[in-house]
């Protein structure tokens, strides 16, 4: 049984169809890449998988559950985490305190330990402040941990967004363009990072990306989109070499 499959998704905003007859199957510690041009569909298939759309048609199972009518943080719960192509961090928050309060829907001690600070409280927050800081030198973050993350410099503030998403514990998780923004020097520091956090969690991870060289050297198998419809899909030499992705995003030459 795969980790996470798509079965013939499709979905309509009015008279647009935005996404055609959409296939997906990621099994466990996998890394795919999606990519296709501007306006192809990528971040609406996303925001389909993880619950901020509903999918016309089709069917989404994670873990052989169906989860295709569940709401984000049903879908969050379960195992997606994600990441955005446009950050969302709070202006007012720490670099620790973004990462600990991705986790507080795991937190148990309630309303009452969190009102009289039970002794279940503090082990349960003081466990829950280790295991970010552990994150967060995951992505080369920690020494960050109590400064406000809008005064961080953009590459670090990737990498907050990043242990956020790690936080919520996540079966697969969805890099929406993770180098967005970033120069050379950045790109490859936040590969090095991603493959490093593959290595130690060993989550699978489904990642749209336009910078070609991060897709090829990371990514095990890539689908590629255009008009929301999967033109092509295999593996990074394949997906190089395919005339009909040439044509339609790579281009004559293909820089990797």
């Amino acid at each position: 049984m795969a980790l996470l499959e798509v079965r013939n998704m499709t979905h309509w905003f009015g008279g647009l169809r935005a996404v055609h007859n959409y296939n997906l199957t990621i099994e466990k510690g996998q890394i795919r890449g999606l990519i296709g041009p501007n306006g192809a569909g990528k971040t609406t298939i996303f925001n389909l998988i993880t619950g901020v759309y509903h999918p016309t048609e089709g069917t989404i199972l994670l873990e052989g559950e169906d989860i295709t009518h569940l709401e984000p943080n049903e879908i969050a719960s379960r195992g997606l985490g994600r990441t955005f192509q446009n950050m969302r961090l709070w202006r007012y928050l720490t670099v620790l305190e973004h990462v600990k309060m991705a986790r507080y829907s795991k937190l148990t001690y309630g309303l009452v330990g969190a009102f009289f600070g039970t002794a279940k409280r503090e082990a349960e927050e003081k466990a829950n402040t280790e295991l970010a800081m552990e994150l967060l030198d995951l992505v080369g973050a920690a020494q960050f941990a109590d400064q406000l993350v809008t005064s961080l410099p953009y590459g670090i503030q990737r990498r907050v967004e990043l242990a956020r998403a790690l936080a919520t514990e996540p079966k697969v998780l969805f890099l929406d363009e993770p180098t967005a923004g970033m120069n050379p020097e950045e790109l490859i520091q936040m590969m090095e990072i991603i493959r490093k956090v593959h290595d130690q969690i060993g989550m699978a991870i489904f990642l749209i990306e336009h910078r070609m060289k991060f897709v090829m050297e990371l990514c095990e198998t890539i689908q590629t989109l255009n008009f929301g419809e999967v033109i092509a899909e295999g593996t990074p030499e394949e997906i190089r070499n395919n005339p009909v992705v040439i044509e339609a995003y790579l281009g004559k030459e293909v820089e990797v």
